[in-house]
């Protein structure tokens, strides 16, 4: 037995009510559901319907024509949208059946909540038709119709009228008691989830996010600090000079070897650090280019001095 697809069939009569629910595919069983459903009126509950592919539209076609040909009317009701999608596109959807009642889908912008409202075809008039008024459970906002007025309601215009239209809510109200399905004023206007939709969380509920520790940076991150400012640690609001806040990837200025091309030596940095902490070290990282500027001038002064004695011996022989 197929685990997509679900019916049952109960009987009063000769009135029978069949549940449907689940994928009417190529692995539907419509066909064993034939010899359960005596002459009379079969209303066929497709509210538990959630998709219906090509091979299930011919199965479903033929299936109903064989109850016609077996003198059954078909009444269908509660039709899930994927059904309505189906009477729409497909001329002989619903063979000589009338549609009694059927789901209209709505979308709230504001709560990001899907439902579908119940409907009796007989209440949505003449064309053209607008869809009833439904408001969200969440925020009390009036929601939006989740599709075209004009084609979602298309096959009201050619609705065969209902025929005993008490007898058939009597038969409903004893059949489907206990179940979600319609009954003459109960099933009016009922309210439901789209359960053909994956909830991915709960209405209302806001997506978690990431805290900002996650997206430091780690200490396997090469170090491409330059000698002119690269053991300054930038502030923070809050943070202090060896406290647990430190980022992974600052430079571990007391490990010789460790420094990068340009960078202040490990003895150097070890002095910096016994010193008054990051203050001197700053300091110390300052005034480190100002030496070397000076080594510079004091090696042109050599030169420009030594270029001066030799010309002088050369001018004086």
């Amino acid at each position: 037995m197929s685990q997509k697809f679900q019916s049952s069939v109960q009987h009063r009569g000769d009135m029978s009510y069949v549940k449907l629910g689940g994928v009417i595919d190529e692995d539907n069983e419509l066909g064993e559901l034939v010899d359960k459903i005596p002459t009379g009126t079969a209303v066929i509950d497709l509210g538990e319907i959630e998709r219906i592919n090509s091979c299930g539209v011919r199965d479903w076609v033929n299936w109903l024509s064989k109850l016609e040909t077996n003198g059954t009317r078909s009444v269908l009701v509660e039709c899930s949208p994927a059904i309505v999608a189906q009477i729409n596109l497909v001329n002989n959807f619903t063979g000589s059946g009338v549609v009694k009642s059927f789901y209209v889908p709505y979308f709230c912008p504001e709560c990001d909540e899907e439902k579908v409202l119940l409907v009796e075809a007989t209440d949505m008039g003449p064309p053209p038709h607008e869809p009833p008024t439904c408001r969200c459970d969440e925020c009390d906002l009036v929601m939006d119709f989740d599709d075209m007025p004009d084609s979602y309601f298309a096959f009201l215009s050619n609705q065969r009228k209902l025929a005993e239209p008490e007898k058939i809510n009597g038969a409903m109200r004893d059949l489907a008691r206990g179940s979600d399905s319609a009954s003459a004023g109960g099933g009016k206007g009922k309210v439901k989830s789209r359960s053909s939709q994956p909830q991915l969380a709960q209405p209302g509920s806001k997506p978690s996010v990431p805290s900002l520790p996650s997206i430091q940076r780690t200490s396997t991150q090469p170090a491409t600090t330059s000698s002119s400012g690269a053991h300054k640690t930038p502030s923070k609001p809050g943070s202090r000079p060896g406290s647990s806040s430190k980022p992974p990837s600052k430079p571990q200025l007391g490990k010789s070897g460790s420094n990068p091309p340009g960078s202040m030596s490990g003895s150097m940095a070890m002095r910096m650090q016994g010193g008054n902490g990051l203050n001197y070290a700053g300091e110390r990282a300052v005034q480190a280019p100002s030496r070397s500027n000076a080594l510079v001038f004091t090696l042109v002064g050599i030169l420009v001095a030594a270029i001066v004695v030799l010309a002088y011996l050369v001018l004086t022989k």
